[in-house]
């Protein structure tokens, strides 16, 4: 029985990081999952896929996997690489570039 644990990043359709600021500690699978031959459906008999636990912090997360002997792996989270700048720098007297229509 293993565990991740990390930071979700945010999603490619919003603009907001809603949802990015806890940690999370999801189970791996410990079987793959298989196909029902009746209806053909991808299922799973695994009962810890279906936990995700939530903390505010990474310390958190990891003293919680070493009390219950969960082997874990940390995922950190990469830097945001775009720069927020508001709407009103496109008018800025010193800006570099020349601004057009």
């Amino acid at each position: 029985m293993s565990a991740r644990i990390f930071r979700p990043t945010r999603s490619a359709t919003q603009s907001g990081a809603g949802r990015t600021k806890r940690w999370h500690l999801v189970y791996a699978p410990e079987r793959p999952r298989g196909h029902d031959p009746l209806m053909g459906w991808v299922s799973s008999d695994d009962m810890k896929s279906q936990i995700r636990l939530t903390f505010d912090t990474k310390e958190e997360a990891i003293a919680y996997a070493e009390r219950n002997a969960i082997a874990y792996v940390v995922e950190e989270p990469k830097p945001s690489p775009r720069r927020t700048i508001s709407y009103s720098d496109n008018f800025r007297p010193g800006r570099v570039g020349q601004w057009t229509h």
